[in-house]
């Protein structure tokens, strides 16, 4: 029994290693994406995953409107936002 534990023992490491280096931070940001996504609202200054600038006209279940630069209004999905830059409610 040890000897078969023992020889199970690199499996079992390089398991423990991979949740630790891989698993767990891409699940620690993917609920931080989540998060930040679910938390959008009017007057935030944001950038899509295609690189587009703007500000949040609209707030829908599942879809924004963003105003941009020229005046126009283009309407995404919200998984299509990357980032907030910056808040309506800290300004």
């Amino acid at each position: 029994m040890p000897e078969t534990l023992l020889s199970l023992m690199p499996f079992i490491l390089m398991f423990v290693l991979f949740y630790f280096l891989l698993i767990r931070p891409n699940q620690k940001r993917q609920k931080a994406v989540q998060t930040m996504q679910s938390s959008l609202q009017k007057g935030d200054k944001i950038v899509t995953i295609g690189g587009l600038h703007g500000i949040i006209d609209a707030v829908d279940e599942g879809k924004i409107v963003i105003l941009c630069g020229d005046g126009s209004r283009l309407t995404y999905d919200r998984a299509a936002i990357r980032d907030v830059v910056e808040s309506a409610a800290s300004k």
